[in-house]
């Protein structure tokens, strides 16, 4: 690749947050040394904004959700994040929360990403996750089913908008016997 075409590969990407594979991947490139002073340097520069080891954004303008399934893979946008964007619930949750393979807050800038640990075959299953702008989002079905996995006993403040015949094609997934006397004890309460 040509010297000036590194940077410019980069800005013209869709993406706005990059990890050093990614970078790698685009400059066709195995993930060397010279790729890691090539991005640290254009982050002195201020090309790039350094996010944490690793990590790197086109600027300070970076999508919060894309960087969230970024951080620690694989993983998608889950929970209270998404229960409050569709109105399941009311309340304002400031972190973002994610579905992954272990429980763990990290703090980036200002915002807070509050991982929470799914089992291993729920949390590769595609199903009930939407790909959309370079970020994987759990639908509110699978949002719903993914916090009372967690949670327990979890209360939502509206589940009118809710698709049960896509809860219940989603909830052998769980395999749990808890989570399904659960689910069908709220779709009889909510018929």
């Amino acid at each position: 690749m040509p010297k000036g075409d590194y940077l410019t590969s980069i800005l013209r990407s869709p993406k706005t947050v990059f990890t050093l594979k990614d970078i790698a991947l685009l400059w066709r490139e195995p993930a060397s040394d010279a790729v890691r002073v090539r991005l640290n340097y254009y982050a002195r520069q201020g090309d790039l904004y350094r996010l944490r080891k690793g990590l790197y954004a086109k600027s300070e303008n970076y999508d919060k959700l894309e960087l969230a399934t970024r951080i620690l893979t694989p993983a998608y946008v889950s929970f209270e994040t998404v229960l409050a964007k569709e109105g399941l619930i009311f309340q304002y949750y400031a972190p973002v929360f994610i579905a992954s393979y272990t429980t763990r807050n990290i703090t980036i800038g200002a915002q807070v990403y509050s991982f929470r640990k799914i089992k291993k075959e729920v949390l590769v299953n595609q199903l009930g996750v939407e790909h959309m702008r370079e970020t994987s989002v759990a639908t509110r079905e699978r949002a719903f089913l993914d916090m009372l996995y967690v949670s327990g006993n979890y209360h939502f403040d509206n589940l009118r908008t809710l698709q049960w015949d896509s809860v219940m094609q989603m909830l052998p997934l769980f395999n749990n016997k808890r989570l399904s006397l659960q689910v069908n004890q709220m779709l009889q309460a909510n018929q």
